[in-house]
C-alpha cells in the first residue's frame, strides 16, 4: 500500500500544478510535503494520510484518506473557501493517472475552516477518499 500511498500523492501534486486557476491564485505552484521556511502566504501542504487494504477474493486494491491543508492570512475566509473550491475541482472525481495503480475514485469526503489565533491564520482542512486497484 506505501507504494499506491505515493503513486496517489504523486498524482494529488501534479493535478494541483497542472491546475492554471489555482496556481495563479496561490502566486505559484506552493503544493508542499513539508512547509518551507519562511513561506509566504498562501499555500498547500499535504497532512494526514491513511491507507487501508481494499483487496477482494480476486483484486488487490487500497483505500486511502489524505488531508490537504489550505493556509491563508488574508481577513476573512474568502481567500482560504476561494482556493478549497480549487482543490476541489481539481481532484474531486477526477481520473489522475498513478504510476503503476490505477485510481477506481477519487472524492471529497469532507472540508473544515478554522482559525488559528496563535499563528492568526486560517487553516482549510479538505479530507479525500480514493480507491486505489494494482
Amino acid at each position: 500500500m506505501t507504494a499506491a500511498a505515493l503513486d496517489l500523492q504523486e498524482a494529488v501534486f501534479a493535478a494541483l500544478n497542472a491546475s492554471s486557476a489555482l496556481v495563479q491564485a496561490l502566486g505559484g505552484a506552493k503544493f508542499h510535503d513539508i512547509t518551507p521556511a519562511n513561506l509566504s502566504f498562501p499555500y498547500i501542504t499535504f497532512g494526514r494520510t491513511s491507507s487501508y487494504d481494499w483487496s477482494t477474493g480476486t483484486e488487490a486494491g487500497s483505500e486511502h484518506f489524505f488531508t490537504l491543508h489550505v493556509w491563508s492570512k488574508q481577513k476573512g475566509r474568502k481567500e482560504a473557501l476561494s482556493l478549497m473550491e480549487l482543490v476541489r475541482g481539481a481532484l474531486h472525481e477526477k481520473d489522475l493517472r498513478l504510476g503503476s495503480h490505477h485510481l477506481a475514485n477519487l472524492r471529497l469526503d469532507f472540508s473544515e475552516m478554522h482559525y488559528d489565533e496563535d499563528l492568526a491564520v486560517y487553516d482549510g482542512s479538505m479530507r479525500f477518499r480514493a480507491v486505489v486497484e494494482e
